[in-house]
């Protein structure tokens, strides 16, 4: 099984950008956490990260016949992109969207996911540890 995590705006920021919220884990410490879970629960894992919404759309479009699942934290552009939405629909790969905050407890505006109509399930809330439950979950559909 091969699983492919995107990452998109200020996702690279981790550990700088509001930690309050964020925490202090920088992206280089998140990729090496994902590759470990990854290598342990014996699959394969591409990362990607961008803060450019048609790079986003163009690595979902290439995981079409080579990935078996997507991890998905868009970031801000969960909020505002069809174009992610439709990329997402046009593969058909079960994907999971993950956001590390609470996004329901926070700004009204961060209430309205158009990526989640794509995903068979969203994470939210449970820090870093949120892309580890995705992996998991897209490991158990595949295989069951």
């Amino acid at each position: 099984m091969k699983l492919l995590v995107i990452n998109g705006p200020n996702l690279n920021m981790l550990g700088v950008r509001e930690p309050d919220i964020y925490g202090r884990t920088t992206y280089a410490d998140l990729c090496r956490q994902l590759e470990a879970h990854a290598k342990n629960i014996g699959v394969q894992v591409e990362l990607y990260q961008s803060n450019h919404e048609g790079d986003l759309v163009d690595k979902i479009q290439e995981a079409y016949g080579q990935i078996d699942g997507i991890v998905i934290n868009p970031g801000a552009y969960t909020h505002t992109s069809v174009a992610i939405l439709d990329a997402l629909k046009a593969v058909a790969i079960p994907a999971v969207e993950v956001h590390i905050s609470k996004v329901d407890k926070r700004e009204e505006f961060r209430q309205i996911s158009y990526v989640r109509l794509a995903c068979c399930a969203t994470i939210t809330g449970h820090g870093l540890d949120g892309y580890l439950e995705a992996m998991d979950l897209l490991r158990e559909r595949y295989e069951g």
